[in-house]
């Protein structure tokens, strides 16, 4: 699979907002973009602020597809968080918090994904809470 096939998909949830909701869905205006990408958590948008003052990132697409697989006779699917494609390969980002990386879902879902996605020449990339310090400036220079 080539990620020009994907450049221009559309997230493959639909993101909706609710009174009382656990976590904080929005949308960020990305220079990248020169539009808006959405987000699901403040981990997400943490992440998604990251690759916008990224050089590197030329285009972002949020829950590009839907993964699915057979492992160990069930079924799986898995939606990543972000594509961010640079001058190189692109960039398979799932967001989860450092806390739940132990859990065993966490890890043999993102164990196959990330045995697909590098079978393709992609990069996979897991990403936590970023340093605060960093995280602090880039808000900053967002705002």
């Amino acid at each position: 699979m080539s990620g020009d096939l994907v450049a221009d998909a559309l997230p493959w949830r639909r993101f909706r907002w609710r009174n009382g909701q656990q976590h904080f869905s929005g949308t960020y205006w990305a220079t990248t973009e020169a539009g808006h990408v959405v987000y699901e958590s403040r981990l997400e948008l943490a992440r998604l602020l990251m690759a916008d003052f990224d050089r590197s990132v030329t285009h972002i697409v949020a829950q590009p597809f839907l993964l699915e697989t057979v492992v160990a006779g069930k079924v799986r699917r898995h939606v990543p968080d972000y594509l961010l494609f640079t001058g190189e390969a692109p960039i398979l980002v799932d967001v989860k918090p450092r806390a739940r990386l132990a859990k065993p879902i966490v890890v043999t879902t993102f164990a196959w994904t990330r045995e697909l996605v590098e079978g393709l020449g992609w990069r996979y990339e897991i990403a936590s809470e970023p340093d605060p310090v960093l995280l602090d400036n880039i808000r900053f220079l967002a705002g």
